[in-house]
């Protein structure tokens, strides 16, 4: 059995969610001994989920994936437009098959647009279905009623061609099912019953199987940048007392507090509470199979922690009469040991946590210890010394990055908290791992994850869950760290950008690819929607409230289209405007007197067009076409109360005109335009010539000019007080300048933030981001790694800038600045 749907079971999340959701028929002819079903509601967002999750981005590079998943190659290439069914099963031993089922649409497989691919068609009592191979892995795919199976298995299409009354849904399945979640992108179900080899194919030993756990389990899949998250309910048939999880039936949890008693260093801890543990104990004799009794001696117990330390573990017992304990505990020693102020006790009662046998097999009580309330009990003396020794110094496992990475995913009360650091991911992987699986899994690093786990008794089920999260430790102050990455589908065309999320009045990043593909990608750095565009988006995104309620919209033109879409991705009539034979600039976008009634100017080679916040073309604006190519989109300044708009012509005219269209001002002589733009610099029009020149119009029209002895390939950007100019490896600003390295530099950005003054170039030939204060001093940690020019504001509201740039050709990276 492969190891892949271990791996594919810890990437969902389980979490129990009270609905109402109308009964599927999608379980129907779905194979019974199916052990493992994922209903996916949304097949693109967990396809990208999938695809963006930095664990995965790993694990896709291990020979473990490539022999494991090649054999879903075919459900690449699917698009269903509704709810679909995953599921796997064990058809020969030690070979899993998949079995897919969604409702039939036109766009759900194209296979005549996938390359390399042979099809044949198979007829089998009379009926017809397709036999599809891709490379080296072959699917089949039949068609019955409204619904489309796909399948590895030719056995499982014939057994359902054949099969003519089909067995009732489990109906524990069908409960779960219907009242799973539709708004998760994929929620697990695994029957237990036909899991018992997943385990097998994981572990050297077979000490616990996943069927020993729970009869039932139903996960929501919750896949995040940095974390994988199964969250639900496991269910034990009534009556059932020999699965792991019946031993908390009827069992309240209580407050964890392992963490704050383990050392800091600990590998892993795992803390069960009980309030009540006479209840405890009935369900684990029932478990065991035991006579029952009564326990007197562990009546005020409400917590039993394992605290993993290398290859030693020390045990907590937390109990509201330690005195009680403590006096049985002397009588059963015969020795006492002093360290650092604590007495410990050497035992001769070596079994004296029997009564704990189920979560606690074979440890032997050779040493106790007393903490505050707290007592601590471990086989060999160092570990209880080295427990001491760190409580004593503060140095406790909740001071540790792995807890306060994870502490806000936790409950506070649980009845089964486990939480491993990565050392512990380490040795587990080491130790109990298939050494062929382990290593093939090599690649993998996991010295930056931790595991959590925790389960919850409830009513006739538990809440269950697990996450596989990545560390993000405590930054110190002006320490530069990336946050999060995010891959596309294909090479990235636009430079990203900020555009602010008006429901969170936090900030998210918008980007194309190379194929006119536009992403929203969310403050965490998941992918919310694609859209495929026509054409490439020309210069930056501007975002506007067309109906001023606060709602923002996404405004800019493509080579020969003006669009706005709402925040979703959808067009906003009447603004998908197509001209035809045109050749657009990026679009210009006016808010006069900041009233909201936007003025939208398009410009198509000479002309310009302006349309009001309607879609309707502004009457009043009368703009005299010279027939000469515009080659920068016009800007609008505001001097002396007087508005204008400019832009330079390829004649080398300098057009500044009246908000009406009229030629307003007459500048007195032509200009050899560099390829910058025109910007507001000490209140004038400031523009570059070829020649390295800086020329300043002033509102009669006089220009004035400094040599600035300039490359004819330098670029500039400019606010009103500060003129920043990158001249191949030197960057000026405010009269300072800095020689940098010898690359190839992007233009330098302006950015102001928290009333201090930044400014970026990039060096695209060694893929590095500068950023700079007002004095041309470094910011702490740059250069960083990055693409492409960037752009920075507080993305969170933290109070911590964030960058976004190119990374990788087809991916984003965004770093935090501390």
């Amino acid at each position: 059995m492969k190891f892949r749907v271990c791996i594919f079971i810890f990437i969902l999340f389980i979490s129990c969610k009270k609905e109402v959701n109308t009964p599927s028929t999608l379980l129907e002819r779905i194979p019974q001994d199916a052990a493992i079903l994922i209903k996916i509601n949304d097949y693109d967002l967990f396809v990208s989920e999938l695809k963006n999750n930095s664990f995965l981005k790993e694990y896709q590079q291990t020979t473990h994936f490539s022999e494991s998943f090649d054999y879903l190659q075919l459900l690449s290439h699917l698009k269903p437009s509704n709810e679909s069914i995953l599921s796997f099963i064990e058809v020969g031993k030690g070979k899993l098959d998949y079995f897919f089922k969604t409702k039939t649409s036109s766009a759900l497989l194209d296979l005549k647009s996938i390359p390399n691919k042979t099809i044949e068609e198979i007829i089998y009592e009379n009926y017809t279905f397709t036999k599809a191979t891709l490379e080296d892995q072959i699917a089949y795919i039949y068609k019955v009623e409204e619904y489309t199976f796909i399948s590895s298995s030719q056995l499982l299409i014939e057994n359902l061609i054949r099969t003519k009354e089909f067995p009732e849904t489990d109906p524990k399945l069908k409960k779960l099912y219907d009242s799973s979640s539709n708004r998760k992108a994929a929620v697990l179900f695994l029957n237990t019953k036909y899991c018992q080899n997943l385990t097998a194919s994981l572990k050297e030993t077979s000490t616990f199987d996943l069927a020993d756990f729970s009869d039932w389990i139903s996960l929501d899949a919750i896949l995040k940048q940095n974390e994988l998250k199964l969250t639900g309910i496991s269910t034990c048939n009534e009556g059932n007392h020999t699965k792991f999880a019946s031993l908390f039936a009827n069992v309240s949890p209580a407050l964890n507090s392992t963490q704050f008693y383990a050392p800091i260093n600990a590998q892993y801890i795992t803390s069960y509470t009980f309030k009540n543990f006479d209840n405890y104990y009935k369900n684990q004799q029932k478990y065991l199979e035991a006579l029952p009794k009564k326990d007197t001696t562990f009546q005020a117990v409400q917590e039993l922690g394992i605290i993993g330390l290398s290859n030693d573990k020390v045990i907590l017992l937390q109990t509201l009469d330690a005195e009680y304990l403590v006096e049985i505990l002397t009588k059963n020693s015969n020795n006492t040991i002093n360290y650092q102020g604590n007495e410990i006790l050497k035992l001769t009662n070596t079994s004296f946590l029997e009564s704990f046998k189920a979560i606690l097999p074979k440890f032997e009580t050779n040493y106790a210890t007393i903490l505050e309330e707290i007592i601590i009990f471990s086989e060999n003396l160092e570990p209880l010394q080295n427990t001491i020794s760190n409580y004593k110094n503060e140095a406790t496992f909740d001071k540790s990055e792995v807890y306060h990475s994870i502490k806000n995913t936790i409950a506070d009360e649980s009845n089964i908290l486990f939480i491993s650091s990565p050392e512990g991911l380490s040795n587990f992987r080491q130790n109990d791992i298939k050494e062929d699986v382990s290593e093939q899994l090599s690649n993998i690093d996991f010295s930056d994850h931790a595991v959590i786990g925790q389960l919850v008794s409830d009513k006739d089920f538990f809440h269950t869950s697990m996450v596989l999260k990545k560390i993000t430790t405590q930054t110190e102050s002006n320490l530069t760290a990336p946050l999060f990455t995010v891959q596309l589908d294909h090479n990235i065309e636009s430079e990203p950008q900020f555009v602010e999320n008006h429901l969170t009045k936090k900030h998210e990043i918008i980007v194309q690819d190379v194929n006119n593909i536009l992403y929203l990608i969310s403050t965490e750095g998941k992918v919310l929607w694609k859209k495929q565009l026509e054409g490439k988006i020309r210069g930056e995104i501007s975002q506007v409230d067309l109906y001023k309620n606060g709602r923002l919209q996404f405004a800019f033109t493509t080579d020969n289209q003006f669009l706005i879409l709402d925040r979703n991705g959808e067009a906003v009539a009447p603004f998908t405007m197509t001209f035809e034979d045109a050749q657009l600039t990026s679009l210009s976008v006016f808010d006069y007197d900041n009233t909201r009634n936007y003025r939208f100017l398009v410009t198509n080679k000479s002309k310009i067009a302006m349309f009001d916040n309607s879609g309707k073309r502004v009457d009043g604006f009368n703009f005299k076409d010279t027939g000469k190519t515009i080659t920068k989109a016009p800007k609008h300044f505001r001097f002396n109360k007087k508005d204008y708009i400019t832009f330079p012509q390829e004649d080398g005219t300098l057009r500044i005109l009246s908000r009406v269209g009229a030629d307003r001002i007459t500048v007195k002589e032509k200009i050899t335009f560099s390829d910058n733009e025109v910007y507001n610099f000490e209140n004038q029009f400031t523009v570059t010539d070829d020649k390295g020149t800086l020329l300043q119009i002033d509102e009669k029209g006089n220009v004035d000019k400094k040599d600035l002895k300039l490359s004819k390939d330098h670029t500039i950007d400019a606010s009103t007080n500060t003129l920043a100019v990158m001249n191949e490896n030197t960057l000026m600003v405010k009269g300072k300048k800095i020689e940098l390295e010898l690359g190839l530099y992007s233009k330098p950005k302006l950015f102001f933030n928290n009333k201090k003054l930044y400014v970026s170039v990039t060096d695209l030939q060694n893929q590095k981001i500068y950023l700079f204060d007002s004095n041309l001093n470094s910011i702490q940690n740059f250069p960083v790694f990055g693409n492409s020019s960037i752009d920075l504001l507080d993305m969170d509201n933290d109070k911590k800038l964030e960058l976004v740039a190119k990374d990788q050709e087809n991916s984003i990276i965004v770093y935090r600045i501390n």
